[in-house]
């Protein structure tokens, strides 16, 4: 009986289809597939509230009208629906697909808004208040400000600001912008009501800012996850974080537990930057009563 042996050049070829195989399959379902993670987070609050957040949509389409994302939004029966910046690209005049998913979600739940970079450069780059488009399509925006907001019986403090949030020891006064964030901070959290946060930039709240700031539940994105994430590693690189900096999604709770980081992947990327092995997430967070 002869013995088949493959040719080192029909191996090698066999192994880079499989390669190739795999990697435009985990291409594919980092741009198209959906991922919800559900997380229970005990709190003073008298009855149970569900929050959907979705983060750095990057103007990406789940089906046509992005209906696969609001039907999957939908099947989670949010009391309350938090959109944490980046919901467009900068350098894209478009609106529609934004303003198209608020104006939709706002038929499901109470929808919040904050800034992320994308829509601050894109103000600056096309003269658009894009706070007010997103009011008009049904959004609550949230701006250095909050709004006191009741499901049920319970009423949450719900803010929402674009800033690193450092802690107060490390915000100069002569810094104005800094000073600003670290006033409205002061004030937000001066309250005996249960507090959130919508806050695009999660990198300080990752660090000391989490055990400093009186904030129950701090909302965050844009970091995507590391953009491409490594089976054992996490994700491969990070604004304001560099090479591997770890997991980059997820539950991240202060020192003493009182305090919460909700860290979403989001849903899209901008163009240049694909996402791979990184399927996009909408994440639900139920706050649970702790007795």
């Amino acid at each position: 009986m002869k013995k088949h042996i493959l040719r080192p050049s029909i191996l090698i070829c066999l192994i880079l289809a499989v390669c190739l195989i795999l990697y435009f399959g985990l291409f594919y379902i980092s741009r198209h597939g959906l991922q919800v993670s559900v997380y229970d987070l005990p709190s003073d609050i008298d009855e149970p509230i569900r929050i959907v957040q979705l983060t750095d949509l990057h103007n990406s389409e789940f089906g046509p009208g992005n209906q696969r994302l609001i039907d999957a939004v939908t099947q989670q029966n949010p009391d309350l629906i938090f959109l944490t910046g980046d919901l467009i690209n900068d350098d894209d005049p478009n609106l529609s697909i934004a303003v198209n998913l608020i104006h939709e979600l706002s038929q499901v739940a109470p929808v919040f808004a904050s800034y992320g970079n994308h829509e601050l450069a894109y103000e600056d780059t096309f003269s658009t208040d894009l706070s007010q488009q997103y009011q008009q399509a049904g959004a609550t925006f949230l701006d250095r400000s909050w709004t006191e907001y009741t499901v049920g019986h319970t009423t949450l403090r719900i803010g929402g600001v674009y800033s690193y949030c450092l802690p107060p020891q490390y915000t100069s006064e002569d810094n104005e912008p800094q000073q600003q964030v670290c006033d409205y901070l002061t004030a937000f959290q001066d309250t005996q009501l249960p507090t959130v946060l919508l806050c695009h930039l999660p990198v300080s709240w990752l660090g000391a800012s989490l055990n400093s700031w009186d904030v129950d539940v701090v909302f965050a994105g844009h970091l995507h996850g590391g953009q491409v994430i490594i089976p054992g590693l996490g994700g491969l690189y990070a604004p304001d974080m560099g090479w591997f900096p770890g997991q980059l999604w997820g539950v991240y709770p202060s020192e003493d537990k009182e305090h919460t980081l909700i860290l979403s992947r989001g849903l899209g990327s901008t163009e240049q930057v694909p996402r791979v092995n990184n399927i996009p997430e909408i994440v639900v967070v139920n706050l649970i009563p702790k007795n």
